[in-house]
């Protein structure tokens, strides 16, 4: 897979970052695939903490679908990322690095 694919793929589902992990060119797009991993790991904290928010009426129901949308916007940021060929940090949580 070429560089420009394995980035693109990386943002697609938690199942196709691990195909990007194992059949892409890891070596050269370990900015996307962290970048992806991170967003992908936000999701999953995301959803915990609105598990326990939902039980606060209005403000729970209000802060749910505002972080999972401001969760949507970061990833379609890192996807156009991906599909220029640029490697731009995403907002807010560009700056962690889990793959080093």
């Amino acid at each position: 897979m070429t560089k420009k694919g394995t980035d693109i793929v990386s943002y697609i589902t938690i199942i196709g970052w691990a195909i990007a992990m194992i059949c892409g060119t890891r070596a050269e797009s370990k900015f996307h695939l962290n970048q992806s991993l991170v967003l992908i790991l936000a999701n999953i904290l995301w959803g915990i903490i609105g598990k326990i928010l939902a039980f606060i009426p209005i403000v729970g129901w209000l802060a749910i679908p505002i972080g999972y949308l401001i969760i949507l916007v970061l990833w379609i940021i890192g996807l156009v990322s991906a599909i220029q060929g640029t490697e731009k940090e995403i907002p807010l949580l560009g700056g962690l690095k889990i793959l080093s």
